[in-house]
């Protein structure tokens, strides 16, 4: 049996073979990308700036932001770089890496929109001991705890993952180092990986999953009960913009790792993984400055303090 340094890289074989399809998406992917760049970075220097928004939502949303660039980055820049080259590679060292920031990034935002529907419980349900429940060091806390999960769950996959031997073929039917698609070459068998890969990853997302399903019974229970429309309007709109975040990025996921390997697809989860690293990552800075009027107007004004200096 081969073991591991037989192969010195991994050929990325990407979503297209057709020349002029891959410079189609190149361009669409850059355009992607610039925006998911534009729009994070933005948020993050209006939530740094402009004193109003230093408070505990904003301060996740901050950090949700910070999560997006990173796992954008981790898997654009080199998909990109593959559209136009011959030699669509990426070394074995550099598959690690990949694999191992990407599942610690998607993992922390995980944990970080559970901490973020809590957030919003304790806001709408008892909103007079808001600041004193989630002061800054509870939110630091929080947030740590999210990162340290994050990173230990990538800490199992990858290690789990590149202890195989991958003798079959060094070729990856996909456009960035995942899990699934390297089980499919190793040349051994993946049964305890797959197990490994449901059970640890279950239990981060589906943890979070519940976490934001109880949080959020209690929010809708007592948006409820309040009498006045007004009000009640108010509230539905302030857990709005979670709520289709929330929706978009655990559907995505739980259709990509959450089912059996037997309706494992490579086509269909190419296109699922192309939302999941780059579309989302540009859709939450969207999706939060749409729908929170507060975002919109500190970002309409931090645009306008920086213009001038950049112009001149």
């Amino acid at each position: 049996m081969w073991n591991n340094t037989e192969f010195k890289e991994f050929v990325l074989l990407g979503l297209t073979d057709s020349p002029t399809l891959q410079i189609c998406l190149f361009i669409l992917f850059i355009i992607i990308y610039i925006i998911t760049l534009l729009a994070n970075f933005g948020i993050i220097l209006t939530v740094t700036y402009d004193s109003h928004l230093h408070t505990p939502m904003y301060f996740f949303i901050n950090n949700l932001s910070f999560l997006d660039i990173c796992y954008s980055t981790i898997i654009t820049p080199k998909t990109l770089a593959n559209f136009l080259s011959d030699k669509k590679t990426i070394s074995y060292v550099e598959c690690i890496l990949q694999m191992y920031f990407f599942v610690a990034s998607v993992t922390t935002e995980c944990f970080l929109l559970g901490i973020m529907a809590y957030d919003r419980c304790i806001a709408i349900c008892n909103p007079l001991l808001y600041l004193m429940v989630m002061n800054k060091r509870f939110c630091v806390q929080l947030v740590g705890f999210a990162y340290v999960g994050g990173y230990l769950n990538a800490t199992i996959h990858t290690t789990c993952t590149f202890h195989l031997p991958f003798c079959k073929s060094n070729q990856i039917d996909h456009f960035y180092c995942d899990v699934p698609p390297l089980l499919k070459i190793s040349c051994t068998d993946t049964t305890m990986n797959e197990l490994v890969m449901f059970i640890f990853g279950g239990l981060a997302e589906m943890s979070s999953l519940t976490t934001i399903t109880v949080w959020y019974t209690y929010i809708i229970s007592t948006i409820v009960r309040i009498r006045s429309q007004q009000v009640r309007r108010k509230g539905f709109s302030t857990c709005a913009s979670h709520l289709t975040a929330v929706t978009i990025f655990y559907g995505t996921i739980v259709f990509m790792y959450m089912r059996p390997s037997s309706t494992y697809s490579m086509s269909k989860d190419q296109v699922a993984s192309v939302f999941y690293t780059v579309i989302i990552p540009m859709l939450n800075p969207l999706i939060y400055t749409l729908r929170n009027k507060d975002v919109a107007r500190s970002l309409e004004k931090t645009w306008k303090k920086c213009l001038p200096t950049l112009v001149f």
